[in-house]
């Protein structure tokens, strides 16, 4: 059995598989730079809780890497709707945490744009809003 990268063919794929790749890329930069990505995130650790790195480095990382190479790799529209469901539930919490918890800024209502139209990517392609 030889394995041939699934290399997107419609307009529809293109847009999921480009969710997939932004999704790799900022596992890749918590995997790899964890402090710049906290940064990024507006995120700080308290130097006595060093293993908070781990968390970034580990638990935030893994599933942005695991999801998004499985979309790239294996091109499965499953895998695409476990990736436009996550970010639309990250959407959602970080929605929830507006409105609950007083974190009603710019930063979270910029997030907020970006995760959602990472998760309308491969959702419409997935459900057929796009061919």
């Amino acid at each position: 059995m030889d394995f041939v990268f699934p290399w997107p063919t419609s307009q529809g794929e293109w847009l999921a598989w480009s969710s997939a790749v932004v999704t790799l890329a900022l596992g890749l930069v918590l995997f790899l730079a964890p402090n710049l990505a906290f940064r990024i995130l507006r995120l700080q650790v308290k130097p006595e809780k060093a293993a908070a790195i781990a968390e970034g480095r580990g638990r935030m990382s893994g599933f942005y890497l695991g999801v998004s190479l499985c979309c790239i790799l294996l091109a499965q529209p499953w895998l695409y709707m476990a990736l436009g469901f996550s970010w639309l539930f990250t959407a959602f919490g970080r929605l929830l945490s507006m409105m609950s918890d007083g974190a009603n800024t710019p930063f979270n209502w910029a997030s907020i744009i970006v995760e959602l139209v990472l998760a309308a990517l491969p959702l419409a392609f997935v459900f057929g809003f796009l061919p």
